[in-house]
């Protein structure tokens, strides 16, 4: 069970990841309503995947 959370949240990060750096970049799926928006998911998108390869690595 503690694989699939931890491939879950890379999952998630990588997805939220591609969502707001395309809307940063191209302006595609959400019009970029805020630019500081974009960023801060992209931040947190990277710390996601940075904790669960973390913890994968743990495990």
């Amino acid at each position: 069970m503690a694989k699939a959370m931890t491939f879950g949240g890379m999952a998630v990060a990588g997805l939220s990841l591609l969502l707001f750096g395309l809307d940063l970049v191209a302006k595609f799926p959400f019009g970029r309503q805020s630019i500081l928006i974009d960023i801060g998911f992209v931040i947190c998108a990277g710390i996601l995947g940075y904790l669960s390869w973390n913890a994968y690595r743990d495990l």
